[in-house]
């Protein structure tokens, strides 16, 4: 971090510039604040003479929206890019160093350490591998290490590169930072490639050194193509899976979700709980976070002087001549070049940045940053960067790599094959408070402007002057001890879950889960039920009773019913026990032989379900000289209504027969006088398919009596198409590519919402007068269930392709969850704002395969559980 260079844009967009953070080849970070100062953000900027080529231009606006897309878990999300033809991109800023400034400042990290950062990164490989793209982003320079966890700078290769310049004629050379034996010899990069490069970074992490540096720079991309890795130094545990990453064969490296799972099967998340940070690295991200809020503090401070200088020149009526000691310093004023505050208005937040030293004064054992000098071209694709004069001599030795008995605290970032210039590390604060100064009178405006100029300097090299104005942040600019307060969420990110649970991978799958109560989550599979503490995760109980038993329940106090294949059951919430059990046999005693569909619906103590059983027709008897007919096998099927409390049947009612016997209905809507409802397309026989000529088929019954009231079709809704009712009479539907609402009294349209040409709506979600929905092409969005007006419609930047995602409203209302086979992206419900994205490595099978099972979630009071295939993570939402 310094401070503020001349030609140094002052802000981007909403963001007040505060300091220069770090360099890269093709970009400038940017330590700033935003408009209402309650976020610090990192503003990645392209180079000036790099932004220029219309190549370079669009290759940061692809990466940007890749990042975009990208975002959650520990790839740092995205928060705000230019309105112009800018190029910059904004980011929350999180307190960590790179890398290669960890390696810098404490040498090679423990076994422990490199497992969590490998995991993490594994896990964002997966993710990404999962939507069939390729990372490219790896580098010492784009992977942060923060309190809770690494992070991924997500600007690809322009983020990874090892040099980027302007050539004649516009053309624009990136050369990448490493390079994979696929690559060397001329291949594209594919998956297998950001494998190859994850074992170099983790092989650089565990040893400070690169296992292909032993020979001249110029001939590393030789040895990366043929020569065996050195891995002697790193440890035993982790030899063998960065051998495995590091196989010359892409088709020989494992996958990331393998990968992951082998280096901390509960997570990065849940192995780095309690701390994973070597000392000195935890203290220079504690350290560098308070600087960062002493230099907020400072900017806020100047932005307060400069309110208070406008207003005493407003009273005062007049400007001083240009030239005085307050020159520049009123709203307006103009200072000659040269005189303190030249050109300066003092009302601008950023003033005091113009007061900070040149350059950060650093560590005897770290190396300044040298100023940004364009690499020399390179003969091929890859060449180890040269010093340049300004710089001197190379960080490391030709190699690329500090000598392996240099002491931790003077080896020197990985310099091969990256640029010779790391950025410069934070300076350790003061171990304790400086003392408080003695009390002094009340400064006078050029005083108080004076002080703030200078109170900004001093944060930002130490921390001691801010007590000259007193601040209230003087605790946080001073103690190097990590905060007691709980870490803010990132936006972006996924919270904390309250906890995980991965289901046994003995017990088989696919499991069905339900919420009993907001109490329990109880998992059901074909050899038990078990079920979870929702405040905790732990398990209360399992019952084998249970076992194969579909959806959960309540069923009057402190019980929870299940509809198992044979009987309905009645289980204990406190330890599992069944209490009451209904066998159909016994009964429905009239229905011998019943089999039980999928589970309708429930409203209060009613459950609905259909059933169906086989009886005989005799043939009729055969006439003087006529053969005997054979008796046929004819299925008859009811709709039931149910009382769970009673534990006894309300009414049924005949309904035509599925296509195996036992039809199937979506309860499509529930008013207080009857229930819609919509025959699953996959149960429909042969005949009735044809009958209804594609479209779907309504049944409406009397919710008392169960009397069928009547059977509709509304406009070309087909028997597929997601459907959903209300208790105002509509019933809203997909048709093509739109969503159509229509009265269900009469089947006439009532509105229609356009979506995206050769999209699909999914099943809606009614929440109050707001109707959310979901299409194709990954949009979800919010209209007005009346009158079908948009209310607002994002994105969830997944890649287009499969269905639409699945919605879930929160208990509370305040979040909107949308699951599909890549994440899930919460949305606040009023705005539509995107609130968080959550990504996990895949359930892993015992032969190591990756399970992209789509996700689901569950909502219970203030929790949502999301499920993707055996494991569980409960979420805090609004």
């Amino acid at each position: 971090m310094e401070a503020l260079r001349q030609d140094d844009p002052r802000r981007f967009g909403p963001y007040t510039v505060l300091a220069r953070f770090r360099e890269t080849a093709s970009a400038v970070r940017y330590l700033a604040r935003d408009t209402d100062g309650d976020g610090r953000v990192v503003v990645t900027a392209a180079r000036p003479e790099l932004a220029a080529l219309p190549a370079f231009r669009r290759r940061f606006q692809a990466e940007a929206r890749t990042a975009e897309r990208l975002s959650g878990g520990w790839v740092q999300p995205p928060l705000a890019g230019p309105e112009d033809d800018g190029l910059w991109t904004a980011a929350a800023y999180v307190p960590a160093l790179t890398l290669a400034e960890a390696i810098a400042l404490a040498g090679p990290l423990p076994e422990r350490a490199v497992r969590i950062l490998g995991a993490g990164l594994a896990e964002t490989l997966s993710r990404v591998h999962a939507t069939g793209a390729v990372l490219q982003g790896l580098a010492p320079g784009t992977v942060l290490l923060a309190e809770d966890g690494p992070r991924l700078t997500a600007f690809g290769p322009l983020g990874g590169a090892a040099g980027a310049e302007a050539r004649e004629g516009g053309q624009l050379s990136v050369r990448l930072g490493y390079l994979t034996p696929e690559q060397v010899g001329g291949e594209a990069a594919g998956t297998p490639s950001d494998l190859f490069v994850l074992g170099l970074l983790l092989a650089y992490a565990a040893t400070g050194t690169t296992p292909f540096a032993d020979g001249p720079a110029d001939g590393a991309a030789e040895r990366i193509a043929h020569a065996s890795a050195e891995l002697g130094s790193v440890p035993d545990a982790l030899r063998g899976l960065i051998a495995g990453c590091l196989a010359k064969d892409p088709a020989d490296r494992p996958g990331a979700g393998a990968v992951a799972a082998e280096l901390a099967l509960e997570g990065a998340a849940g192995l780095a709980r309690g701390g994973w940070l070597p000392e000195p690295v935890a203290t220079a991200v504690t350290d560098q976070a308070a600087r960062v809020r002493a230099l907020d503090a400072a900017a806020e401070a100047g932005a307060q002087a400069g309110a208070v200088a406008a207003a005493g020149t407003a009273d005062a009526g007049a400007v001083a001549p240009a030239g005085t000691a307050d020159a520049g310093t009123d709203a307006g004023a103009a200072a000659p070049a040269g005189t303190a505050g030249a050109g300066i208005r003092q009302s601008d937040p950023a003033t005091a940045q113009l007061a900070l030293p040149r350059a950060l004064p650093v560590p005897a054992s770290a190396t300044p940053e040298p100023p940004h000098t364009p690499a020399s071209p390179a003969p091929g694709p890859w060449h180890a960067p040269a010093a340049s004069p300004a710089q001197g001599a190379p960080h490391a030795p030709a190699s690329g790599l500090p000598p392996a008995q240099t002491p931790a605290a003077a080896r020197q970032p990985y310099a091969y094959p990256y640029p010779a210039a790391p950025a410069a590390l934070p300076q350790q604060l003061p171990a304790g408070p400086s003392p408080a100064p003695p009390a002094a009178p009340a400064p006078g405006r050029r005083g108080l402007l004076t002080a703030v100029a200078a109170g900004a300097a001093g944060l930002v090299v130490g921390g001691g002057a801010v007590l000259a104005l007193g601040s209230d942040d003087q605790a946080a600019a001073t103690d190097d001890k990590p905060s007691a307060a709980p870490r803010p969420t990132v936006p972006g990110r996924a919270p904390e879950p309250r906890w995980t649970y991965t289901h046994p991978a003995t017990a088989p799958v696919p499991l069905t889960a339900g919420v009993w109560r907001d109490e329990l989550l109880v998992l059901t599979g074909t050899d038990r039920a078990t079920a979870l503490d929702l405040r905790t995760g732990r398990a209360r109980w399992t019952s084998k009773d249970a076992a194969g038993a579909q959806k959960v329940l309540a069923a009057g106090d402190g019980l929870c019913f299940l509809a198992g294949p044979a009987e309905f059951l009645w289980l204990s919430s406190k330890d599992g026990r069944v209490e009451h059990r209904v066998r159909y046999a016994d009964q429905f005693t009239d229905v011998p032989g019943m089999k039980v569909g999928p589970l309708t619906g429930l409203t209060g103590n009613v459950l609905w379900f259909t059933g169906s059983h086989t009886v005989t027709v005799k043939a009729p008897k055969p006439k003087k000289g006529e053969k005997p007919g054979k008796d046929t096998q004819v299925a008859k099927a009811y709709l039931f209504a149910y009382d769970v409390v009673r534990r006894e049947e309300v009414w049924r009612t005949a309904v035509p027969a599925g296509r195996d016997g036992t039809p199937a209905y979506r309860l499509t809507a529930v008013r207080d006088a009857d229930v819609v409802l919509a025959q699953d397309a996959a149960t429909l026989t042969a005949a009735d398919a044809k009958a209804a000529k594609g479209k779907a088929l309504f049944r409406c019954f009397d919710r008392a009596s169960g009397k069928p009231l009547w059977n509709r079709q509304f406009g070309s809704v087909s028997p597929t198409a997601a459907a959903l009712g209300d208790e105002e009479g509509r019933l809203y539907a997909a048709v093509g590519s739109g969503l159509q609402a229509f009265e269900t009294a009469t089947g006439k349209p009532v509105w229609t919402l356009a979506g995206p040409e050769g999209s699909v709506f999914g099943t809606p979600v009614l929440a109050g007068k707001l109707l959310h929905t979901a299409n194709r092409a990954q949009e979800v969005g919010a209209v007005e269930a009346a009158t079908g007006r948009l209310a607002w419609r994002r994105s969830t930047e997944v890649p287009l392709g499969g269905n639409a995602p699945a919605l879930t409203l929160s208990t509370g209302g305040g979040t909107l969850l949308a699951a599909d086979s890549t994440q899930v992206t919460a949305f606040a419900t009023a705005d539509g704002r995107r609130l968080w994205k959550f990504q996990d490595i895949g359930a892993q099978e015992p032969k190591g395969a990756t399970v992209s099972a789509p996700y689901r979630v569950l909502a219970a009071g203030k929790t949502v559980v999301v499920r993707r295939e055996r494991a569980f993570y409960a979420f805090p939402v609004a």
